[in-house]
């Protein structure tokens, strides 16, 4: 899948808070969206899983124009969403968490629900369990898996390592380098050393605008830290 955004404009009420945003993401490959705080990272990822209408622009997946599609369309069409706080369903087992999204999208007992299982040991350890129960690192692998069985072609994240101790970002970070290749990844991080080992390109956004687009390896893990370093 090819992935682009085009000069996306947004506005809550009078505040605009997104402007000419625009990128392409090559098939197989990762792109880190790093910036400050209150930077528009996480209104970008909602106008690109249509969640909030953008003002202006377009988002298109191989040349296809998306941008009056629903969220679920776009789902449907190979776009999976992690969002930041995860948003699990917390009284539903981890077992009913997954089945519920394989069974949306067609998966339910597919060899697909097996190989994304197999990424995350610990689920299959805790499929009676509530998610609620889970710990923050487990809730965040859980939301991932639960977005790998609508077998995506674009797994976008916001802040995936927020808050999730040392052993399980390592873990997620090589579930992701395993992901690359293979789909498409869409990646917003505050933790530099983690966009950097995945990312194949970086954008960084401030103030809701593009201030520099470039290839990872072009770039340094101090000239990044400059800019959202608060």
């Amino acid at each position: 899948m090819l992935f682009r955004a085009e000069n996306l404009d947004q506005h809550y009420g009078s505040a605009q808070v997104l402007r000419g945003v625009g990128f392409a993401i090559a098939p197989g490959e990762c792109m880190a969206i790093l910036g400050r705080n209150g930077a528009g990272k996480t209104t970008l990822l909602k106008c690109l899983m249509g969640i909030l209408p953008t003002s202006d622009g377009r988002v298109l997946v191989d040349d296809k124009d998306i941008t009056g599609w629903s969220s679920h369309r776009r789902s449907a069409a190979g776009l999976a969403y992690v969002p930041q706080g995860r948003e699990i369903f917390s009284e539903l087992t981890v077992g009913e968490n997954i089945q519920a999204a394989a069974r949306a999208h067609g998966t339910l007992g597919t060899e697909l629900m097996d190989e994304t299982l197999s990424l995350f040991p610990v689920l299959k350890q805790m499929w009676r369990r509530p998610g609620g129960a889970l710990s923050g690192g487990q809730q965040q692998q859980l939301a991932i898996a639960r977005a790998l069985v609508t077998k995506p072609s674009l797994l976008i994240l916001d802040e995936p390592t927020e808050g999730i101790q040392p052993n399980i970002v390592a873990a997620i970070k090589d579930v992701l380098a395993a992901l690359k290749g293979k789909i498409s990844l869409l990646l917003v991080e505050q933790y530099v050393d983690f966009a950097m080992s995945l990312a194949d390109s970086i954008v960084i956004l401030s103030r809701g605008t593009v201030i520099e687009s470039v290839r990872a390896e072009a770039t340094s893990r101090e000239h990044l830290s400059r800019h959202i370093a608060v």
